[in-house]
């Protein structure tokens, strides 16, 4: 078969939404330099993309007019647009051969073929290639050809990027504002526009099956992020109702997408523990004289604030994590106890503050995390900097870890935090693909993925966590361990979760300490360098046990 893949791993295929350009393609770029097989499907906010010859002139509009962004890339081809209703396909798989051009072709057509072997499933009976003309094509034969699907590629080092274009149900007008492909004199169609009825959903499965017999051997796992609707409502969780069978309060919007993720059933507030899950709490003179410390530093720790189990163990050891930008947060995720009122003015002394007391306790290994301000145009970003850039200055022996927000995916806000060169930059996955919605709908499963890929393209140490008990499977968690190792995340923490109030997330179920170590094992076979998994780990856990252990590994492996 002309395009085939070289290993018999299965094709892991992920439905990730909509997702901004930039952050698929450092996606990309992070999986690139795995050993996984993925096809990443997704559709795309407004953007017209250059190919590496393309030719500036086919963009006929300044693309902010239409409310899109143009953006230089590294593919084949010329100009393209994506968009709401276009089904993108990035197949990063290792192919057989030597690379050269007779294998890039091969592959293009491969593509192709798929392409054409989905839209027939879906009815268009006339649709194939058009000499001398990429892509795939309705009425290729006839005086009237029409464009339904733009292919453009890149290989590097046998490992494929980029992919295909398939036009379900666009809204047409942006292909007027450009050159398609740099086509002058050929129509553009659409799915909808051939009169087929098909909708995302059901041309993603077509093609995610068709993709598994021809990249994955036949064998492929599969993980969704929640199907949308155009009337679903993404606001934070402000609606309460009172459960009529327990007497609980329920967020009625959190309990619906629960519903919609397949979570109906919950474990009530009251309901005792597990042993496992019963913290040892001792407030020793450690433990007192760092909290004193904090108040008379006017410091806020995650650890009180976010009501951490492990706070008088990691207290006792003298250890903190700081939490910078306020103790409010402008997101509301069903998780976590934070803070969720209008958040309050920065505080421009902070920075130096945490130095200080950095110092004081004489860490060699200090912990920043930070609220998320999405009311600010940086995010929160330059005080983050800011702040690693003080305790760089006044401890520069301490290694300094930062567990930020996403920034909203935006890569100014991010370099300002990555150019600080903490050692570890850690962002949260926080749960399976399934479950993001529900428990966090300000973020997104692809936008965590790309925060991480960036940071390490930036040349930094990653680490994500996850929280299990939610709702998601064993084998999600092992799905997302792939993904994570795929975008080559170095640490990951794993924890159960605990329900703080009755108006978060319930807790689905209570995860055995022998599944936590199953879960480490699973990591770790996959090339994580260090997992601490276990009911009462949590993001800064043995933060700096867990980077000596992945450095160790690092050094191993470059060994």
């Amino acid at each position: 078969m002309i395009g085939r893949v070289s290993s018999n791993s299965p094709l892991h295929v992920r439905w990730l939404g909509t997702v901004p350009y930039h952050e698929a393609l450092a996606v990309q770029h992070a999986m690139v330099a795995s050993a996984q097989n993925h096809l990443l499907l997704l559709e795309h906010t407004h953007v017209y993309t250059l190919g590496a010859r393309a030719d500036i002139t086919n963009v006929l509009v300044d693309p902010a007019t239409v409310g899109a962004t143009l953006v230089p890339t590294d593919r084949g081809g010329d100009v393209t647009y994506h968009g709401p209703g276009q089904l993108v396909g990035y197949p990063i798989v290792t192919l057989a051969g030597r690379g050269g051009m007779t294998d890039t072709v091969a592959y293009v057509r491969s593509v192709e073929q798929l392409v054409i072997d989905a839209l027939k499933q879906l009815g268009l009976a006339d649709v194939g290639r058009l000499h001398d003309y990429p892509g795939v094509w309705v009425a290729p034969e006839s005086g009237h050809p029409r464009k339904i699907a733009a292919i453009g590629v890149k290989l590097v080092r046998n490992r494929t990027m980029h992919g295909f274009a398939v036009n379900v149900d666009p809204d047409m007008t942006m292909f007027n504002h450009i050159v398609p492909c740099g086509i002058a004199d050929k129509a553009v169609t659409s799915l909808r526009a051939e009169g087929s009825a098909a909708t995302m959903r059901d041309v993603v499965d077509i093609v995610a099956r068709l993709a598994t017999s021809r990249w994955g051997n036949g064998e492929s796992t599969r993980a969704d992020v929640a199907w949308l609707h155009r009337d679903d409502d993404m606001s934070a969780f402000t609606q309460n109702a009172q459960s009529a069978q327990t007497g609980e309060r329920v967020n009625i919007r959190l309990k619906t997408r629960l519903a919609q993720a397949g979570v109906t059933e919950g474990i009530g507030i009251s309901e005792r523990k597990p042993e496992w899950l019963r913290p040892k709490v001792t407030f020793g003179p450690e433990f007192i004289s760092l909290k004193k410390r904090m108040r008379d530093l006017e410091l806020v720790t995650v650890c009180e604030e976010a009501g951490c189990p492990n706070i008088t163990e990691c207290w006792a050891d003298g250890t903190a994590t700081f939490m910078i930008n306020g103790e409010r947060c402008t997101r509301a995720c069903g998780f976590c106890l934070i803070d969720t009122r209008k958040p309050e003015a920065l505080d421009s002394d902070e920075p130096q503050r945490i130095a200080e007391a950095v110092a004081q306790m004489g860490l060699t290994f200090a912990v920043i995390t930070t609220v998320a301000r999405d009311d600010l145009d940086d995010e929160g970003a330059a005080a983050m900097a800011a702040t690693i850039r003080a305790i760089q200055q006044r401890c520069p022996g301490t290694q300094i870890e930062t567990l930020i927000s996403d920034c909203r995916g935006h890569t100014a806000s991010l370099d300002l935090i990555f150019e600080a060169r903490p050692d570890v930059l850690n962002h949260n996955l926080e749960t399976v693909a399934r479950l993001q919605r529900a428990v966090r709908p300000s973020a997104g499963y692809a936008r965590s993925l790309g925060v991480l890929s960036a940071a390490k393209a930036a040349g930094l140490t990653t680490k994500s966590g996850l929280i299990v008990g939610m709702g998601e499977t064993d084998e999600e968690i092992t799905e997302a361990l792939i993904d994570l190792a795929a975008v080559g995340v170095n640490i990951v923490t794993i924890g159960q979760y605990l329900r703080p109030t009755e108006s978060h997330l319930p807790v689905e179920r209570w995860v055995t300490p022998d599944q936590f170590a199953r879960y480490a094992e699973i990591g770790e076979s996959l090339g994580i360098g260090h997992l601490e998994s276990s009911p009462m780990t949590r993001s800064s856990y043995h933060a700096r046990q867990a980077t000596q252990a992945a450095a160790a590994t690092l050094v191993g492996t470059s060994r």
